[in-house]
């Protein structure tokens, strides 16, 4: 019975050899099969015109406004900024609770610096807060910004772990802690 299991085992294990050599995966690579053609691309004929020229309204106000550039948002208590104290990149570093207009959400300020200033991660905010990438504090304000650098809201100190200030649409927003 031995002698059976035997030369079983090196039947197969010859069998197994010889598929093997037999397999196109073995061939020289430099074998003078040509590979199969691809199929031709479509093609059409490309025509070449002048563009009418552009229409100029009749009446300027047509054209939309440009969008105003924010060089600062109200904060909304007017005294807000006179009163606010200073504040350092390490007071803002954390987890917000932030409320804009009504709605709640969070927001990460973590102190890891990103373009002018530093990442930030909303947390299920409604817009504009949804669309955060950054912050940074200037002199008293602590500002958001979007991923082009566009200002979203300007915040000042309104107490121990409490900011208070408006979105740049106007919408009143809170973080505290």
């Amino acid at each position: 019975m031995p002698h059976n299991k035997t030369a079983f085992m090196a039947a197969s294990l010859l069998a197994l050899a010889l598929a093997g050599c037999t397999s196109e995966r073995f061939a020289p690579m430099s074998s003078n099969r040509a590979p199969e053609p691809l199929a031709a691309a479509p093609s059409g004929t490309v025509t070449s015109n002048q563009l009418p020229p552009p229409s100029s309204p009749t009446n300027p106000s047509d054209f939309p406004a440009p969008p105003q550039q924010d060089t600062q948002v109200a904060a909304l208590d007017p005294n807000a900024a006179a009163n606010a104290p200073e504040v350092s990149t390490g007071a803002v570093a954390g987890v917000w609770s932030v409320n804009v207009a009504g709605q709640s959400c969070r927001v990460a300020t973590p102190q890891t610096k990103f373009g002018a200033g530093y990442r930030a991660g909303p947390l299920r905010c409604p817009a504009p807060m949804d669309g955060v990438k950054s912050w940074n504090v200037e002199g008293k304000q602590l500002a958001f910004y979007d991923a082009n650098g566009g200002v979203l809201a300007r915040l000042y100190s309104s107490g121990a772990e409490r900011f208070d200030g408006q979105t740049t649409s106007g919408q009143p927003i809170s973080l505290s802690r």
